[in-house]
């Protein structure tokens, strides 16, 4: 029987150091290492050991009474959330670490809503329980305010001390009985009649009820221990195994796996981290890549347009099977139905693909870059760049949001970015991994664009024959959060319905730059018109047409620039609450009434990205380091600065009407 777990927590909460308990009391490691002495199990990057922080997800296994657990840990800092978005899809549920004297931070109720998107059961450990200042009822206050789901706390403490702790979770008899009758008494039916009745469930029937409200997740379980002292994590293994659920959870017939991670290695090339719901792989299997299905847009279906034309998926052969415990790794042979291991061999896949076949798993962002870098080779020669924009193209498959951009001739690399410390990451294993050394310009926010006006989008592409295209959309704004959705399709005798399936393709395309060189967003794009000729078109020109109708029809409705906005929590000694309070004025942010708790203030709010970039050491020099500041990503609203924010297009701009054709003909090259 497998286990998929993810350890999730806010930075700092104690993931790994759990995980390495959890590998000591299964045996796999002869002593627990220490995240302070840089010796732990999962993490294996030197700058995870230096910096002690966990900057990319790591997998390991272990076995408890029977049970096979595959552990993900994955980093708690903000910057690299992605990390935990991406392996949610792997996981049977998750272990959610909250500091007993921090309490739930702002990244831990990101996680619980991401894990209640994602429908997936979860269980809270209270950590650090051995701290001064620890307080059990109040984050279990605070937990109950941020999910859904019923905090059921079923560790009780036998002394809170700095030098000896100790817990006690009941597992069976009256108490257990009694903790679950009483815990699920608003939530359970069977629980409901007996707390009614003054009795309590028989023991099997709550171990039943239990498991059953932990599946539906309308339960979130709640046990209590001290990682770093190794308290509760026997506790807590047993009450996985006995009431978690298993990869059974998430079986389905026939192959299918996730890919959740992406690595590269110097000698077996790509290796794709997957955990498989159903079917199994050895080596030398040919497995198909299929991409996740798309989301539906918002307001539409696909049968109001012609689907964009698919290649086939490619098939490729599995060199090697392994599996890994941070950076170490055996050679498996075999991977089968609820297990994760590693696949080499697999050029074409990415994070996210599946093998074999698609299985249903629901999306959540945890991460939006909004700050974006240039970087350029310290190196001054011909070699440096192409050499540099090779390696974070590799990088971005293993965060995609890095997405880095280059277009041949020109003289950088632009990249997206969720904040500084993941800036060191990328230089450190650029030199390390590499050998190269990048310069990295100061972030700068990456704004979008959207139509500020209903309008016409319109161009035609005769000239110079053979050639004959001529494309016709409909803008409409729509609300901020919108997204894009795509309608109309044309009849076939007027316009082919392979060309609109160009067309629609390319409108994709065109997104990612607009009037202003940004993303352009939160609009309806209906094709209203197009026209092939039946001798003069070319498989292409819509390719080469649709860009220009696109431009045409951002520039005569003109964009909306927006900006990115941060939700901040900021917790200062009352004193200064003031002082805070105008700094967040004078950034052109809002906040709400600020809540007073002793001698600490604290006060939420909503800020410009843009003008809050040098805050946080305002902040600290401020308050002399005592303020707390939580910042996260909060959406996009209209820019108010009043100033035109451009971003430098890669490639040629499709308005350059002339300049455009000979470029998308392949008979114009940018200046080198």
């Amino acid at each position: 029987m497998f286990h998929n777990i993810g350890i999730l927590a806010h930075v700092d909460a104690g993931k790994t150091t759990l995980t390495e308990q959890i590998l000591y009391h299964t045996g796999v490691v002869r002593t627990a290492g220490s995240v302070d002495a840089g010796n732990t199990a999962t993490d294996s990057l030197s700058i995870e050991r230096q910096r002690g922080i966990s900057v990319r997800t790591s997998t390991a296994s272990a076995v408890w009474e029977n049970v096979t657990f595959n552990l993900i840990d994955t980093p708690g800092h903000v910057d690299f959330a992605g990390e935990v978005e991406r392996c949610l899809a792997a996981l049977d549920y998750a272990v959610v670490l909250v500091s007993a004297v921090e309490g739930v931070r702002a990244h831990t109720e990101n996680i619980l809503r991401a894990l209640e998107q994602a429908h997936l059961p979860s269980i809270v450990f209270i950590n650090k329980i051995d701290r001064a200042g620890a307080d059990i009822a109040r984050v279990m206050t605070e937990l109950s305010k941020v999910t859904p789901r019923t905090p059921v706390l079923f560790t009780a403490s036998d002394g809170v001390e700095t030098e000896r702790v100790a817990v006690r979770t009941p597992l069976s008899g009256d108490d257990f009985a009694c903790t679950v009758t009483e815990g699920l008494c608003e939530i359970n039916e069977a629980a409901e009649e007996a707390f009614l009745s003054d009795a309590l469930l028989p023991e099997d029937a709550a171990a039943d009820a239990l498991r059953c409200e932990i599946s539906a997740c309308r339960a979130i379980p709640v046990l209590c221990g001290c990682a770093k002292l190794g308290v509760g994590v026997e506790e807590l293994l047993s009450f996985l195994t006995r009431f978690m659920p298993s990869a059974e959870r998430r079986a389905t017939d026939g192959l299918s796996g996730v890919i959740f991670k992406i690595e590269h290695d110097k000698t077996v090339g790509k290796i794709s981290h997957v955990r498989l719901f159903g079917g199994s792989i050895v080596n030398r299997d040919e497995v198909e890549l299929l991409p996740p299905e798309p989301a539906d847009a918002a307001d539409t279906g696909d049968d109001d347009a012609v689907a964009i034309e698919k290649e086939p998926n490619p098939r490729e052969k599995v060199s090697q099977i392994r599996r890994f415990t941070g950076g170490k790794y055996t050679d498996a042979g075999e991977v089968h139905a609820g297990d994760i291991a590693a696949l080499c061999g697999l050029p074409s896949a990415k994070t996210g693909h599946f093998v074999g076949s698609v299985s249903p798993t629901a999306a959540y962002r945890l991460a939006t870059p909004f700050l974006r870098v240039r970087v350029t080779p310290k190196e001054q020669n011909d070699e440096a760049l192409p050499r540099l924009a090779e390696a974070l193209a590799q990088l971005s498959d293993e965060e995609p949001y890095i997405d880095a951009k280059w277009e041949n001739g020109q003289k950088e690399i632009i990249i997206n970015t969720t904040g500084t410390i993941q800036l060191e990451v990328l230089d450190t294993l650029l030199t390390e991994r590499y050998g190269l050394h990048a310069q990295f310009s100061p972030p700068t926010v990456i704004y979008k664009e959207t139509p500020a006006a209903e309008g016409i989008a319109y161009a035609d592409y005769l000239m110079p024959k053979p050639c004959w295209a001529i494309v016709k959309f409909r803008f409409e704004p729509m609300p901020r959060g919108y997204g894009v959705s795509y309608h109309g399709k044309l009849p076939s005798n007027q316009c082919f319905y392979r060309y609109q399936s160009h067309i629609r393709s390319s409108f994709n395309d065109c997104l990612k730059q607009g009037l202003y060189g940004w993303e352009v967003t939160d609009f309806r794009c209906t094709l209203i018109g197009g026209e092939h000729h039946s001798i003069h078109t070319h498989p292409l020109d819509f390719f080469v047409c649709t860009p220009m109708a696109f431009m045409n029809g951002l520039q005569s409705m003109g964009v909306t620039l927006l900006e990115p906005m941060l939700n901040m929590r900021i917790s200062v000694p009352t004193p200064l609450s003031g002082k805070v309070i105008n700094e967040i004025t004078r950034m052109g942010g809002e906040y709400d009434a600020p809540l007073m708790l002793g001698d600490i203030t604290t006060i939420d709010s909503v800020v410009p990205a843009a003008a809050s970039m040098d805050f946080p050491v305002k902040l600290t020099a401020m308050s002399s380091g005592k303020a707390v500041l939580n910042a996260t990503f909060s959406g996009y609203r209209e820019t108010r600065d009043g100033v035109i924010h451009e971003n430098p297009r890669l490639g040629v701009n499709p308005l350059d009407r002339s300049k455009w054709i000979l470029w998308a003909r392949g008979a114009y090259t940018l200046a080198q």
